[in-house]
């Protein structure tokens, strides 16, 4: 047998093209390593970490899709879905011995739903990717999915608002708790002598408005997506029962929080928080003008505080003493409304934007589900698609910056029957503070 020796070289050829996460390295010779060429620009391997990584972060913050029917929408078959429902057939009527009779009529209706495409980016330096302490495309990645899931929930949340089967929550006086209906948005009010917040006798109401329109449940239950601050107030409602109380952790909806009188809440940063534009570009409010005041029923008052064009507030709300009016129209020092009486106004005293709560309040929108409520739409190839371009790639004549961002066809939330959809306004205990969202 010959003696062989051999050298390092002899296995050189094995190490000079190795496929790492971020290029072509050469094991031998850092300075041969190659970056990678379209289209191979980011490895398999790599777009699956970060498509994964984007979709486990937006699936975390996604609620309201929970409880939508969904509809397919395969691959060349445009961007329009329709969804059918037939009509509820009347009760039977007593039959007449030997007479046929009349049949009932057989109706159905066409819902349409559309897709649109939405999308963003971030660009990074070279330098932040390369001298950053933090691992700057993964963190990008989280941040795009906590984004693409707002996003996708807000396109829900703003097309069940469309709905119209409303409840205002009561009045309730602070001195002894009498309730006074409440009937527009505008009349919302929460101030020391007065509320509109989720009590019992609310949830009580959500249950019963349901019932009567004989929504069907969600395996039992009707299912409610209420905001933070509204859910501090409900968990003081006697007879709330904790999530943990009446199902097994597999049976419980994301962000679960709790149910009461056969209601499952579920809580989301993202339910909507509504606050009326300000009255003018340099601030919220303006201030009534006049040295000796008003009292009684009135139809205008003058103003300073803020410069507004004519008629700019023309059939929004303002609320003067927690006093509610729609503005028929205004001058550059007035506005006139129908006769009105705010009881007693000294001058200086506030004028609020009422446009959803009087005196400048945020009021919140509980929406209340019952079956098949609503409908997405899911387009296949269409969901949320995570794109990292390299320096190369994107980053110019001197490869000053990547790009991470992803894109997704939208869900076409539509509602699909009106009955079987509740939304609830309401105050909160941080009404006064709440920005709208």
């Amino acid at each position: 047998m010959r003696n062989m020796i051999l050298g390092l070289q002899f296995f050189a050829d094995a190490g000079t093209l190795v496929n790492t996460s971020v290029n072509y390295a050469n094991a031998y010779d850092p300075s041969q390593a190659q970056s990678f060429s379209p289209p191979d620009t980011l490895s398999p391997e790599m777009k699956t970490f970060y498509d994964t990584a984007l979709l486990e972060h937006a699936r975390d913050k996604l609620v309201y899709a929970q409880f939508a029917k969904r509809q397919p929408l395969p691959k060349n078959h445009g961007k329009n879905v329709e969804w059918r429902k037939f009509n509820t057939f009347k009760k039977a009527t007593q039959l007449v011995e030997g007479v046929i009779p009349t049949g009932q009529k057989m109706g159905l209706v066409t819902i349409t739903g559309s897709i649109d495409q939405f999308g963003t980016y971030t660009s990074i330096s070279d330098r932040l990717e390369l001298r950053g302490y933090d691992p700057i495309i993964m963190v990008a990645t989280e941040e795009m999915g906590a984004s693409g899931a707002r996003t996708q929930e807000e396109l829900i949340r703003d097309a069940l608002f469309a709905g119209t089967n409303v409840l205002y929550c009561d009045k309730i006086a602070a001195a002894n708790g009498a309730a006074t209906k409440v009937s527009k948005q505008s009349d919302l009010v929460d101030n020391a002598s007065y509320s509109c917040r989720m009590t019992d006798s609310m949830v009580l109401k959500m249950r019963t408005i349901m019932r009567k329109n004989k929504a069907p449940t969600i395996n039992g239950w009707y299912v409610a997506v209420i905001h933070p601050s509204v859910e501090e107030d409900l968990r003081r409602c006697q007879g709330w029962r904790e999530a943990h109380m009446y199902a097994q952790p597999e049976e419980i909806y994301k962000d679960e929080i709790g149910e009461l009188h056969g209601i499952r809440f579920i809580s989301s940063e993202n339910a909507p928080v509504f606050k009326a534009a300000p009255l003018h570009a340099a601030g919220r409010t303006l201030l009534i003008n006049y040295q000796s005041g008003y009292t009684g029923a009135i139809t205008s008052v003058a103003f300073d505080g803020g410069t507004v064009a004519n008629d700019a507030l023309k059939d929004h709300y303002i609320s003067i003493n927690g006093v509610v009016a729609k503005v028929t129209g205004n001058t550059a020092n007035s506005i006139s409304f129908a006769s009105t009486n705010f009881g007693s106004i000294a001058d200086n005293t506030v004028i609020y934007p009422a446009d959803f709560g009087a005196d400048d309040v945020a009021a919140y929108a509980t929406y209340v589900f019952g079956a098949d409520s609503f409908g997405i739409i899911d387009p296949e190839a269409g969901g949320m698609e995570m794109i990292v371009k390299s320096r190369e790639q994107a980053g110019g004549p001197l490869n000053q910056f990547s790009t991470v961002g992803y894109k997704f066809e939208s869900n076409g939330a539509t509602i699909l029957y009106e009955e079987r959809l509740l939304r609830v306004m309401s105050t909160s205990s941080y009404s006064d503070t709440d920005e709208a969202n």
